[in-house]
């Protein structure tokens, strides 16, 4: 005979899903959001259009608190985008909102018209149905401190200004490498302020004829620059120039007068927001965490190859995960764990693709210096190079060991230490 287990002993898994009564699909757009909602036996409770202004959004909470009896607990609201005005205006109204990736939504699709009709509001049933069906192939979302969301924001518009900074640079090294070549000898990348100022003494070669040794000087004192003397850089710019045609000369400066200020500009803008960063990041280091230990930001800033740009990225994108600690979810998110496609006798396993770009360079970057700059990591990277595995393998094996790592420090709350560092098997990844 059998016999019952009592309640309190035998807890309910804590991925089972909850009981919903309402389930919300709603169908993201740029101007307006379709939304559908069902209840537990796939009967369409309304359907509506909301347009996407404060109003209309705050006019959809209220429908949907009232369709809830005051229960927005019991509402499961399923949507594509995991961030954004409508998904936190109802997470603040305490609705469970979760997210889904438009592929797995283009598959869940398929199911109700294999003839491959789309249009919202069929889109806004499908999500709706979907979470009903399948609640575990989303994704629930919480609401991120609000210092985290500084820090994504701040973390991604350095991304941003860096790549305008780089491209303002390019054009700029190009119209040099047209007529001034010698300035590159300088700075290869002619992105340096104190070569900004010497085209500004000499914007082209003629001027540069008529550079004193003081005036380089002045120059290279005011931006502490110490690797090359006044003399050399001197003879460097009065090398005979190239021959160019009558009027390139005063077109190519022109152009340059253009780019110097945006140059100057971007860069003062980099600066400050990198400044922001490392502010914000030394804010929340400081922070107590759980207990007596320390805070989350200050651990990760301890693991291996992780510095601040690295871990700004990793609590941009993965703050979720880091915070449940969930392994799993990190591995995917960010490209290292492989993907498996097996069928009879044929197994291939590949590199992940689908994943947050963003989160797969902070831990290729943090692989790459940790191999470079630490003996244990570096020796497995050898075993694994030695083993045929290609250099990105390598890193990705790495960078799925310093998850691994990062998820015991967190769940134990305690920092990087090298000393307990222990031989491991390596295996084999894609």
């Amino acid at each position: 005979m059998g016999f019952i287990v009592p309640t309190d002993m035998h807890p309910e898994p804590a991925d089972q899903p909850m009981p919903y009564e309402c389930f919300v699909g709603i169908d993201w757009g740029s101007q307006q959001h379709q939304v559908c909602v069902l209840d537990g036996d796939r009967r369409r409770v309304g359907e509506r259009t909301v347009d996407h202004d404060g109003a209309s959004l705050a006019r959809l909470a209220d429908w949907l608190w009232t369709l809830s009896a005051g229960q927005p607990q019991r509402v499961a609201v399923a949507i594509e985008v995991p961030r954004g005005a409508i998904v936190e205006g109802l997470l603040e109204r305490g609705f469970h909102v979760f997210a889904i990736h438009p592929k797995q939504l283009d598959r869940f699709r398929d199911r109700h018209s294999v003839a491959g009709a789309k249009d919202d509001r069929r889109d806004a049933f499908v999500l709706a149905d979907s979470v009903r069906t399948d609640q575990p192939s989303f994704r629930r979302l919480h609401l991120d401190a609000p210092q985290l969301l500084r820090l994504r924001e701040l973390s991604r518009a350095e991304e941003t200004l860096l790549e305008d900074f780089r491209r303002s640079a390019n054009r700029f090294r190009d119209q040099l490498h047209r007529l001034y070549p010698q300035m590159l000898q300088l700075c290869s990348a002619a992105d340096e302020p104190w070569l900004w100022d010497l085209i500004h003494l000499a914007p082209t070669p003629a001027h540069a004829m008529l550079l004193s040794e003081e005036q380089v000087q002045r120059v290279l004192t005011a931006h502490r620059i110490r690797r090359i003397k006044a003399p050399a850089v001197l003879a460097c710019l009065q090398a005979p120039a190239l021959p160019v045609a009558p009027g390139t000369a005063e077109a190519a400066q022109a152009h340059c007068a253009f780019l110097l200020p945006c140059l100057r500009v971007l860069a003062e803008q980099l600066q400050a927001c990198s400044q922001q960063v490392s502010a914000l990041l030394r804010t929340l280091a400081e922070e107590p965490g759980e207990g007596e230990g320390p805070s989350d930001v200050a651990i990760v800033l301890s693991l291996p190859g992780v510095g601040r740009k690295m871990t700004a990225w990793l609590f941009a994108e993965a703050a979720q995960p880091l915070a449940e600690r969930d392994y799993q979810m990190l591995r995917t998110h960010s490209g290292v764990a492989p993907v498996t496609k097996q069928s009879g006798k044929r197994r291939v396993v590949v590199m992940r693709r689908g994943c947050n770009p963003r989160l797969r360079h902070a831990l290729y970057h943090s692989a790459r210096v940790a191999m470079q700059r630490y003996a244990h990591f570096n020796r497995v990277y050898t075993t694994l190079r030695a083993k045929g595995q290609r250099h990105g393998q390598a890193l990705r094996n790495i960078g799925d060991r310093l998850l691994r790592i990062l998820v015991a420090m967190l769940r134990h709350r305690t920092c990087y230490d090298a000393s307990r560092i222990r031989r491991e098997p390596v295996v084999q990844m894609g």
